[in-house]
């Protein structure tokens, strides 16, 4: 896989938000095939940063109620990432 295909795109919540100010933590949604060790090389590529930890979670769709009857989400993958005590990831 391409580095652009395993992160699909940052996480920005109130809680991810937080986590990088207080924690030096970073949340990303990545490709539901991508492993912690494809992660982790993708990050310090693209961001040019030196990472830590990296956490994964798969997450399930949530149903949603359609005219056409019951539907569901996709599943998706979330990564929280956590950098050294150096370094800051710029999203804005």
């Amino acid at each position: 896989m391409d580095l652009t295909q395993i992160i699909i795109k940052p996480l920005l919540t109130e809680k991810s938000t937080w986590e990088g100010e207080a924690r030096n933590r970073y949340s990303f949604e990545v490709h539901s095939e991508a492993n912690k060790q494809q992660i982790r090389d993708a990050i310090q590529k693209l961001y040019k940063v030196r990472v830590v930890k990296v956490s994964t979670q798969n997450r399930l769709g949530k149903y949603k109620r359609t005219r056409f009857g019951l539907g569901r989400t996709p599943n998706w993958k979330r990564a929280t990432v956590q950098l050294h005590e150096e370094d800051r990831i710029d999203l804005f």
